[in-house]
């Protein structure tokens, strides 16, 4: 059954919505604040469910911290070096909120807007949004879509997450989700602290994308002998304790379009499937206990892992061969971008 709700408030009155939708003993929590996944909870291999994502139990919580639980992040995902971009001989400079750069879609990306809820029924809920030409400095008008679809099948429960998107001139256009998994459920934290990095994660990524000081890409390089080899399955915490990370914030280059995230204490597994052709692995690493989350919870630095399918970061600036990615649509094309999540136990 499809639960509607009242969420909160926004800053000028208008109303936040958040829509429940159950399958099996899985549900999940959208709302229209950033049309994110605002809770998710799974059985473990005994059956007992848990939330596995972050985020805050009011509106309050969002509009005071800009962490994108849950978040559909635009126009751009990951980062527009020094914030800007050249099309069809034009440049367009963006606002810069990430040092020098532009980081998910700018200071008020799609992740800070209030969406519309267009369409609900008893496995789905699509929302929409309309972005005016100039928005964050991007050019054109664009409608997109996010549509989540929650379902259990013999492979496990399913949340099905696709962005589409239209525009009346050439823009930029490259989305993602970007929740903070928590395999080891949200009330359970307390008790398993660093415990995303003790998640197996499998990623079939022949390469990954080296950065620099500024964390922008500097070309494709091969996974081999570095901490960026998840194609056998590796626990994050084997770099990250090791001393040769501090945390992982990198892209790998999908060979695949699937990852796979373990947890052997609860035996939950998710399996991640995508059309896009990066992948950004983020271990929570800027958490340090200022920030309240659910329940209470004072969220720490490895606390969740966040695996975020996207275009390359920087791909608008990349010349095309060296980047697969073309991010840029045009009014007589449709943008869409697919992720499936499916939860199991081992």
């Amino acid at each position: 059954m499809t639960e509607r709700a009242f969420f909160g408030r926004m800053p000028d009155g208008t109303p936040v919505e958040a829509v429940t939708l159950r399958a099996g003993q899985a549900e999940a929590r959208i709302i229209t604040f950033g049309a994110g996944l605002q809770s998710l909870f799974i059985p473990d291999r005994d059956g007992r469910t848990d939330d596995i994502v972050l985020g805050h139990d009011t509106l309050d919580g969002y509009l005071a911290h800009r962490k994108n639980f849950g978040a559909t992040v635009g126009r751009v995902a990951n980062r527009i070096a020094n914030g800007m971009f050249t099309l069809e001989g034009k440049t367009y400079r963006l606002p810069q909120n990430n040092g020098t750069n532009t980081l998910h879609g700018g200071p008020e990306g799609f992740d800070r807007k209030n969406w519309i809820i267009t369409e609900v029924d008893a496995a789905s809920v699509t929302l929409s949004l309309d972005s005016p030409s100039g928005d964050q400095g991007f050019p054109g008008a664009l409608s997109v879509q996010t549509r989540y679809v929650l379902e259990t099948s013999e492979q496990g429960h399913t949340l099905h997450i696709s962005y589409e998107g239209h525009t009346d001139a050439p823009t930029p256009l490259a989305m993602t989700h970007h929740s903070y998994f928590a395999l080891a459920g949200h009330s359970a934290l307390a008790d398993r602290p660093a415990s995303a990095l003790e998640y197996e994660v499998t990623v079939p990524a022949g390469h990954y994308l080296p950065t620099d000081a500024q964390q922008i890409p500097i070309g494709a390089e091969p996974v081999g002998a570095t901490p960026f080899d998840f194609r056998s399955g590796r626990r994050c915490a084997t770099a990250i304790r090791a001393g040769a990370l501090d945390g992982y914030d990198h892209c790998l280059c999908l060979d695949q379009g699937k990852a796979v995230l373990t947890d052997q204490h609860t035996g939950r597994r998710m399996t991640l499937k995508t059309n896009q052709l990066g992948l950004q692995v983020y271990t929570s690493n800027a958490f340090d206990g200022a920030i309240e989350g659910k329940a209470g919870r004072l969220y720490q630095k490895f606390d969740a892992i966040c695996l975020e399918p996207q275009a390359w970061p920087n791909a608008v600036n990349m010349p095309s061969d060296l980047c697969p990615c073309d991010v840029i649509l045009r009014p007589d094309q449709i943008y869409r971008a697919d992720i499936a999540l499916t939860f199991d136990c081992v």
